[in-house]
């Protein structure tokens, strides 16, 4: 299962992070995978790149994580309420291969 969690600060969200692998089919045949990676690369992509947002961004061990470092400033805390949208939608298809948890800090 994936498990994304995105954390809010002052109601915008400034870190998430996604982890796991989503168990809907193999390696390579994974459609879920394929979905959440996609996204989340564009994501990471169209904050630094687009926007020139300063974040944190790691990848590694299955797990990517994005931390904005000024989320009240700028476009990033939209870009990635955007990503939890659309995380949201593919949950509604996959509930089973997907977990996403929000909480404030």
């Amino acid at each position: 299962m994936i498990k994304a969690v995105f954390q809010k600060q002052n109601g915008r969200i400034c870190h998430c992070s996604i982890k796991g692998h989503a168990g809907y089919a193999e390696n390579g045949q994974d459609v879920v995978c394929a979905a959440v990676s996609s996204a989340v690369q564009f994501t990471a992509n169209l904050i630094t790149e687009c926007f020139h947002e300063q974040a944190d961004i790691s990848a590694e061990n299955n797990k990517i994580i994005i931390c904005l470092k000024q989320p009240q400033a700028g476009n990033g805390a939209v870009v990635l309420d955007g990503l939890l949208i659309h995380l949201q939608c593919i949950s509604e298809e996959y509930p089973d291969n997907i977990k996403i948890q929000i909480s404030e800090v």
